[in-house]
């Protein structure tokens, strides 16, 4: 998940919306049907966060529909937003937090879904479809969630930590981990002076960005890629992290124990989007719907649990994974749960933000 702050929303989408009509404009998808007579292509370029599906499941797809699908990765969502701002139909697939969606939509960078091409839609729980972000889903698909959850090893960590202000204590030096990823420790830091995650109020941000300098000694790194390979090797013995890794910390580790915080945890949800000037949208479609089917989907959350959709793939994934508080925060804790929220040109502040609290390393 993610990894490196590099663009800002506001200011990729700006800077390229004229580039990306121009390059839409200037290619012509076009179809060529390989010989399995089913009327997709014979080659299909996704891409998405880095360990997020099963390289297997790629090659059931194109076992089943004789296609090529050329998988690329990012680490954050702004390196995506990036990469398909510039336009020219490279990727045909990509995945986007729910709050990138609307942005996104509004300035053309992403095409409207043909739903008769995903009738696996049906397998997703009422839930999490018709959102917000995206009535009708009309431009996106939910994938998978995660929250990004607190955790530490009760072995080496004395103190027990019920919060996120614990992590402020001095005995913590270097001794945490936390996800690269400015709206998810932001946001963190907000809640623990009482406000939303979500707030754009300037001189709240200016009180976050204070208070997150004076936790700087205590992070030993920023690791969206695989953070778990800190705390299971002991480098960490504190994580703030997608609550997936910590589950799969836990399979090597099973001391490490999960927080659920005072202040209340975070969310968001990552959804395929196709997009604009994709030469291969039908296949892509023809895509997401496999990973919509019940045994794929299950599959994929047995590699990368994080929180799965999918109603009818939720009755093949095994209990302990359901059970795990760290992946599904337990029905009253998720009353608590914020939701990640687009906050327009407020994200300019928060990039600012950001840049100055990690410029201080």
């Amino acid at each position: 998940m993610t990894k490196h702050w590099k663009h800002t929303i506001a200011a990729s989408i700006a800077a390229v919306a004229l580039a990306v009509t121009v390059g839409c404009g200037s290619s012509s998808p076009t179809t060529q049907e390989n010989g399995s007579g089913n009327g997709l292509d014979k080659e299909l370029n996704v891409f998405n966060w880095s360990e997020y599906l099963p390289e297997e499941v790629i090659k059931k797809f194109e076992d089943k529909y004789s296609v090529k699908v050329n998988y690329s990765t990012f680490s954050s969502n702004e390196e995506m937003l990036a990469k398909v701002s510039a336009g020219g139909g490279i990727y045909d697939l990509t995945v986007a937090s729910d709050y990138f969606i609307q942005p996104m939509a509004k300035q053309g960078l992403i095409e409207p879904l043909d739903l008769n091409n995903i009738p696996n839609l049906k397998n997703l729980s009422e839930e999490f479809v018709n959102k917000d972000h995206d009535p009708g889903n009309k431009f996106s698909v939910p994938y998978m969630g995660n929250t990004v959850s607190l955790a530490y090893n009760p072995d080496n960590i004395k103190t027990e930590i019920t919060s996120f202000e614990d992590l402020w204590k001095p005995e913590f030096k270097s001794q945490i981990v936390m996800v690269d990823d400015q709206r998810f420790i932001l946001g963190m830091v907000l809640k623990t002076l009482g406000y939303s995650g979500n707030d754009t109020d300037p001189a709240h941000l200016e009180e976050a960005q204070q208070k997150m300098l004076k936790l700087m000694p205590n992070i030993k790194a920023f690791d969206s890629d695989s953070p778990k390979t800190m705390m299971i090797n002991g480098e960490v013995n504190i994580a703030f992290v997608w609550g997936a890794e910590i589950a799969l910390a836990q399979h090597e580790k099973p001391q490490i124990k999960t927080v659920l915080p005072k202040e209340g945890l975070m969310l968001t949800f990552d959804n395929f989007v196709i997009p604009a000037g994709a030469k291969h949208k039908k296949t892509a479609e023809a895509f997401v719907n496999f990973l919509l089917e019940p045994e794929i989907s299950a599959e994929i959350a047995k590699s990368f649990p994080y929180i799965n959709p999918n109603r009818e793939a939720r009755k093949q994934i095994d209990k302990a994974t359901l059970d795990n508080i760290a992946i599904y925060p337990p029905a009253e804790e998720m009353k608590r749960v914020e939701s990640l929220k687009d906050i327009g040109d407020a994200v300019k502040l928060y990039d600012r933000t950001w840049s100055e609290v990690k410029s201080s390393q």
